[in-house]
């Protein structure tokens, strides 16, 4: 892994690049003049690609919510704790209402919990016989020996 400081150019032009996706832009707007913002902003690609890589997986983790997150969310909708701003008829007129999860929500967060620490089995009881198609094999097997 690098450890190597980033100028506080190199820092905004990451930053840039990332918003705009161009590179010639992103060193104009970083500081970088005019005339060598294209050759540098070239260079930049090659030379900070490490660091461009590594703040963008930043941000998508930022965006994306872990196991953790997840089963807390579920937990909370499930306990009645979530709130929602729905909007409502009150008699003040047309307003936005905050309510609690109704009952098939909280169900439903309940269910997927129930299933993600597998609290849910479906039980079968199951009788009969496998056909393993060995009789057709042991008959064959009858003919060669005859033969």
């Amino acid at each position: 892994m690098e450890k190597r400081k980033l100028t506080e150019k190199q820092e905004r032009f990451i930053d840039y690049y990332i918003e705009l996706g161009n590179a010639t832009e992103a060193a104009r707007k970083a500081g970088y003049s005019e005339r060598s913002a294209k050759q540098i902003g070239n260079e930049n690609l090659t030379k900070l690609d490490f660091f461009i890589k590594g703040r963008l997986k930043e941000l998508e983790d930022k965006r994306t919510a872990d196991v953790k997150e997840v089963l807390q969310y579920l937990t909370s909708v499930m306990r009645g704790e979530e709130v929602e701003e729905v909007v409502g008829f009150t008699d003040k007129g047309v307003q936005r209402v905050r309510k609690l999860p109704n009952v098939k929500d909280r169900v439903k967060a309940a269910e997927l919990l129930g299933k993600r620490y597998s609290l849910f089995t479906d039980k079968l009881d199951v009788e009969g016989t496998i056909d393993t198609g060995t009789e057709k094999l042991d008959s064959i097997l009858e003919q060669l020996k005859e033969d």
